[in-house]
């Protein structure tokens, strides 16, 4: 992801490719010229906001590291529910993910998500900056209720998933800590704070310590804290923020241990921990105790003062797992995340996935249980008509009508208006 990517993929055929190569590509993402994707076309970016130029990088004025950001007056944490926090899931990309909210509500006999979590495009500056056609509707459900938490994952590139090569991250990195890329960032703040969601929640750069992203931490951990501490001191510089900022590493070490990319207390708000169902790891208790697993999470935020968070987790290389969804579940009602967003599409999902009855079960009954009104035994409600498939890496293509000429804009054309395109001859 931004949309679930592959959580075991590894750049190994991009590394080691010469220093011409990375400085080339380099200039390319300075200027605004997408990359192609290994294997397939440049991914266009949705239509762009008028006044705005999709691509087009910010000045090239270097100035010295930033300083320390002042801490930004963030209101304290949301009371944690007894049951585990506020709860959520990822629905869906865009209006869709929040309108499904009410059939989860439904199932789940009454309780009530309060969390909305999506994703930004990374494909290119333009979308990082957050559109406010795509925006808009996520700021209307916060405002709707006043105990409703919008959470947004913001990529720190460009190019975010195009597996560019550790001598390309590294530099882009280093530009991105002399302030290269400042303004995308203020121009994002000043879009959330004028639409009414000036608490969001920012993940910014999640799973930073894998390989599945460009805005991945390996290839330079002292560049990378300084432009999270870059990009957190330009969003907090915007006058009636009151932004929270998680820093949201994969379960374990992965590529390096996610405490080398810690930036520092005074820029981030909250611990979170994205945890599926995988190794390393084969039993929940295993991903407890791993090292810089669950455990650590929840000890390295108690010693800094800072709440927990798991803005993804589900199921995956364990299939149908009722133990894992039990040990997760009965994880929040002890330690009172701040909020738990599940991953509910297949292969991870619960509501929208019908291959893991056993696991959906759990969840269904726990969660009804420890949030519905009344509590209870749900009443059974009917699957969701249709199994959406957010961001698949092959989308399928439906039959198309007579003298339809498909067109391939990309997987973030197909996701923003949920379905491929074609042109009609004649």
């Amino acid at each position: 992801m931004g949309h679930r990517k592959s959580h075991d993929g590894r750049n190994g055929a991009l590394r080691g490719r010469g220093t011409r190569l990375a400085l080339a590509t380099v200039a390319l993402l300075m200027t605004g010229t997408a990359l192609a994707a290994p294997g397939g076309a440049a991914t266009p970016p949705p239509p762009p906001d008028p006044g705005t130029t999709p691509g087009t990088p910010s000045p090239a004025e270097p100035s010295p590291s930033a300083p320390a950001p002042e801490a930004s007056p963030s209101p304290s944490p949301s009371p944690s529910s007894p049951a585990g926090g506020a709860f959520g899931a990822y629905l869906g990309f865009g209006p869709e993910g929040i309108s499904r909210m009410t059939g989860l509500r439904d199932w789940l006999g009454g309780a009530q998500p309060t969390v909305g979590h999506t994703y930004l495009p990374g494909d290119v500056w333009s979308n990082i900056e957050g559109h406010p056609g795509f925006l808009e509707d996520w700021a209307r459900w916060r405002q709707e209720r006043d105990e409703r938490m919008f959470v947004l994952n913001v990529p720190m590139m460009e190019q975010n998933e195009s597996r560019l090569p550790d001598a390309v991250v590294r530099q882009l990195l280093r530009l991105g800590a002399d302030g290269r890329f400042d303004r995308h960032y203020r121009t994002l703040a000043e879009r959330l704070v004028g639409l009414g969601v000036p608490d969001t929640v920012v993940v910014l750069g999640w799973e930073m310590n894998g390989t599945t992203y460009s805005h991945r931490c390996g290839p330079d951990p002292e560049a990378w804290k300084a432009y999270w501490r870059r990009i957190v001191a330009t969003m907090r510089e915007v006058p009636g923020q009151r932004f929270r900022f998680d820093f949201a590493p994969n379960r374990g070490r992965d590529a390096v241990p996610w405490t080398d990319c810690y930036p520092g207390d005074d820029v981030v708000d909250i611990i979170g921990m994205d945890s599926y169902d995988q190794p390393p790891g084969e039993t929940f208790q295993e991903q407890v105790e791993q090292e810089y697993g669950l455990r650590a999470q929840v000890e390295f935020a108690a010693a800094r003062g800072k709440p927990v968070s798991y803005p993804e987790w589900g199921l995956f290389r364990g299939g149908d797992n009722p133990d894992y969804m039990r040990g997760m579940l009965d994880w929040f009602a002890e330690h009172k995340p701040l909020y738990q967003t599940v991953t509910d599409y297949c292969p991870h999902g619960v509501w929208q996935c019908e291959q893991n009855p056993r696991a959906s079960e759990v969840f269904r009954k726990l969660m009804t249980e420890r949030y519905a009104p009344g509590s209870g035994t749900p009443t059974p409600q009917p699957t969701p008509s249709g199994t959406p498939t957010p961001t698949p890496t092959e989308p399928s293509e439906p039959s198309r009508p007579a003298e339809c000429v498909p067109l391939d804009l990309g997987p973030w054309v197909r996701k923003w208006f949920g379905r491929p395109l074609c042109l009609r001859l004649g």
